[in-house]
């Protein structure tokens, strides 16, 4: 439980900083680490809810990147305009705008959850020995 409560408060932490970046920010902030963050925050979302490691240590960072792709590779398409999803809350979390920038600043924001993963996999393991 007590792994559990670290990641449900690094949840709570960075979904504060994502609010306030998308209120407030301009500028880079709000196009890349914005963008850099948003990993993060899905990677303790996960971990809060499942704090279970996966037999590999680099598959949750893996789905998490791959779904960060599907959604992007949805604003290519115009996901929100092709279903007529007017909502701006909506709109904000799904995104309207395609960017290979975005997949970039996705990738550099993964890194430390692949990092996180293998320390972690890398204790357990030898602590199993």
């Amino acid at each position: 439980m007590r792994k559990r409560l670290v990641y449900i408060i690094l949840t709570v932490v960075l979904f504060g900083i994502e609010v306030l970046i998308g209120l407030f920010a301009d500028g880079w902030v709000r196009s890349y680490l914005g963008d850099v963050l948003v990993v993060i925050l899905l990677y303790t979302i996960c971990r809060s809810v499942s704090p279970d490691r996966p037999v590999k240590w680099y598959v949750l960072p893996t789905a998490i990147l791959i779904f960060s792709f599907i959604v992007e590779l949805l604003q290519l398409w115009g996901f929100c305009d092709r279903f007529g999803i007017t909502n701006n809350f909506l709109r904000i979390i799904i995104g309207t705008g395609f960017s290979v920038v975005d997949l970039v600043c996705y990738c550099i924001g993964i890194i430390p959850c692949y990092l996180a993963e293998f320390m972690i996999w890398s204790r357990n393991n030898i602590l199993d020995r």
